[in-house]
């Protein structure tokens, strides 16, 4: 847990118990919002086969990436999730907008 806690610099065990409910509750949320979007664009897992995982697993990774900072700061942790988004922004490419 020091080790954690170190990379990710958090002094206490609350901050980590925090920032683990806020990852969970976000990727439940952003798998649960997926849901009526591809019902919306008319797809469903029955009939689309592939393609509807191909639409999904993106849906959720964008849904995913918006919603990150807002749960984190529910949990009071948005400085740590921003940088954390920040970081994953620049690596799939959006440097201009995020320097270091």
């Amino acid at each position: 847990m020091d080790k954690l806690k170190e990379r990710w610099g958090i002094t206490s065990n609350w901050d980590v118990l925090a920032i683990f409910m806020a990852f969970t509750l976000n990727g439940s949320f952003a798998t649960w919002v997926t849901k009526p979007l591809t019902e919306f664009i008319g797809i469903s897992s029955e009939t689309d086969g592939w393609l509807y995982w191909v639409i999904k697993i993106p849906l959720i990774f964008i849904i995913y990436q918006i919603t990150l900072p807002i749960s984190g700061w529910l949990f009071g942790q948005f400085k740590f999730f921003w940088n954390m988004e920040k970081k994953v922004l620049r690596r799939i490419g959006f440097k201009r907008f995020f320097p270091e």
